[in-house]
């Protein structure tokens, strides 16, 4: 496989990133809800973003990562509480997928070490929270030095699923 290569999304990317969402998402269920009761757009592109790459494969993208601000509620405040910091000394990896057809290339690791790298850089601890079935990226966070610091129930999550893992990294 080429070099992978990490950029800025752009927003003609948002197509190409929605079909790769779609089409992965029966295999990792990622997003837990599928079908999704909004455009898949609205998933990708969040409120409060901070960053958001996507990883490309010669001229084709083949992943997406978001670097999100962290809201002041239950999970904020567990995060929090886990690195020892404020709100605002936090930010949050989200919306990583990839494309099934180059899964287990590398390509979801660089998507997190470019996350990491752009949230460490801002002098902020990096979060995430992860459902609790999706062993695959449990073991590749737990890999990277995440641990976990609770579990949460978000407005998003069926009654039916767990609660959600809380994770957080931070540089030192």
């Amino acid at each position: 496989m080429p070099a992978i290569g990490i950029r800025p999304r752009e927003t003609t990317d948002l197509a190409v990133l929605e079909e790769i969402l779609g089409a992965q998402q029966p295999a990792s269920r990622y997003p837990l809800r599928w079908p999704l009761r909004f455009p898949a757009g609205e998933f990708i592109v969040r409120p409060g973003e901070r960053a958001a790459l996507v990883a490309v494969v010669g001229e084709q993208v083949v992943g997406h990562v978001s670097v999100t601000e962290v809201q002041p509620d239950e999970m904020g405040a567990a995060w929090a509480a886990g690195v020892g910091r404020s709100i605002t000394g936090i930010s949050c990896l989200s919306v990583l997928f990839v494309d099934s057809t180059v899964r287990g290339r590398g390509v979801g690791r660089a998507l997190m070490e470019a996350a990491e790298s752009w949230i460490f850089n801002s002098g902020h601890a990096a979060v995430l929270d992860v459902v609790q079935q999706n062993c695959d990226a449990l073991r590749m966070y737990r890999s990277r030095g995440w641990r976990e610091i609770g579990f949460a129930r978000p407005a998003w999550l069926p009654q039916s699923e767990p609660p959600v893992i809380l994770m957080v990294k931070d540089l030192a």
